[in-house]
């Protein structure tokens, strides 16, 4: 067996650390629908060979998984922008604030406060200014994003295509991908690359099956739930709910106490900010449940690395950094871990030994 230490491959490997680094910096533009395809690959996967069984056709298997993934996706993000622009029409109808001949963001924040009952009007009135500065940079920042996204519509264009095909191709060939990565991998350290490689998959199973699933499950709860207790845009709100669910720390708790004190002092119904406060402790309750259930036999990542991911991983990647940021950071704490499982093994051998030379002494 030969090993690639061997100073005839030298120069070999040099040329590829070259052109892998010209590599990485020709992809830099599409790296982040790259790293997004091979981990939505990761996923599908497992669809597209139950689909194949059937069809026996690995193209075709795999673009119909690619479609019952990635479609819905799709649509439920069509249907979020949708709602908000329905929600956003409604509000400034209703107060006679009209979009096309501007909008006085001071006037609207003034108005919506004073649609909010007294004892409420009192805690926010002081700091109507910092609310008013904080929501123009939030616009601001959306009108920037949604006027970049137009005028680069055709770098978009680009970038679902490599999404696609990296979906496409990673899926197809993934295994054969780490068969030619382990090639490069001297003998000695086989193992302990093929033990990361299986922790990786653990925490990347952690974090669909814990997480991702996790707050699917949630939002369709809390969705069926608010369209019985009677709040408009229930599908809307359900949404958010799992949103809110990924993110550690803050949780649905955000989104039901705030129906609830709509329900307290906007409407008046007692009942139902009561309904919604105790649906919502249904809702905790079950993730208490729910979550270990699904990723008991997977990894458990710490909420740490979660939080840290779904919050900077946008500013690195846009906004498909709420995805890749948690994953990037997850695979890097199963790399690290199983480093440290390797270092423990070895000093508990070196230990053993020791002790064996000294007992023969």
């Amino acid at each position: 067996m030969f090993s690639i230490s061997e100073s005839k491959y030298s120069l070999h490997i040099v040329i590829i650390i070259i052109l892998l680094l010209l590599s990485l910096f020709t992809v830099m533009p599409v790296l982040n629908m790259i790293l997004l395809g091979a981990m939505i690959a990761y996923g599908i996967k497992p669809v597209a060979n139950r689909i194949q069984s059937k069809i026996r056709i690995p193209s075709i298997s795999i673009f119909l998984a690619i479609i019952l993934v990635i479609i819905p996706l799709i649509l439920l993000f069509v249907y979020v922008f949708w709602e908000i622009a329905v929600f956003a029409d409604m509000f400034f109808s209703s107060h006679n604030l009209s979009i096309s001949s501007g909008i006085d963001l001071n006037l609207a924040i003034t108005t919506f406060v004073q649609a909010l009952p007294v004892e409420i009007q009192g805690f926010i009135k002081p700091y109507i200014g910092a609310l008013t500065n904080g929501v123009q940079d939030i616009l601001t920042y959306v009108f920037n994003y949604a006027v970049k996204f137009i005028r680069n519509f055709s770098d978009v264009l680009v970038q679902l295509f490599v999404l696609i095909c990296s979906i496409y191709y990673f899926t197809r060939d993934g295994d054969k991908i780490m068969d030619h990565l382990f090639i490069f991998i001297p003998e000695k350290h086989k193992a302990f690359f093929e033990r990361t490689l299986e922790d990786v998959a653990n925490v990347l199973k952690s974090i669909f099956y814990g997480h991702f699933l996790t707050a699917i499950i949630i939002g369709i709860l809390g969705g069926v739930g608010y369209y019985f207790l009677g709040y408009k845009f229930a599908l809307f709100l359900g949404i958010i709910t799992g949103i809110a669910q990924l993110i550690p720390i803050i949780g649905p708790w955000i989104v039901y106490w705030a129906l609830a004190i709509y329900a307290f002092f906007a409407i008046g119904d007692l009942t139902q900010g009561i309904l919604t406060i105790l649906w919502g402790f249904v809702l905790s309750l079950s993730d208490m449940y729910i979550r270990p259930m699904l990723a008991s036999n997977y990894a458990d990542m710490p909420s740490l690395i979660l939080l840290v991911g779904f919050m900077a991983g946008p500013y690195v990647f846009g906004i498909v950094g709420f995805i890749i940021g948690p994953l990037i950071l997850g695979i890097a704490y199963a790399v690290i871990m199983s480093l440290k499982e390797e270092l423990e093994k070895d000093q508990l051998e070196m230990e053993e030994l020791e002790k064996d030379e000294s007992d023969d002494y």
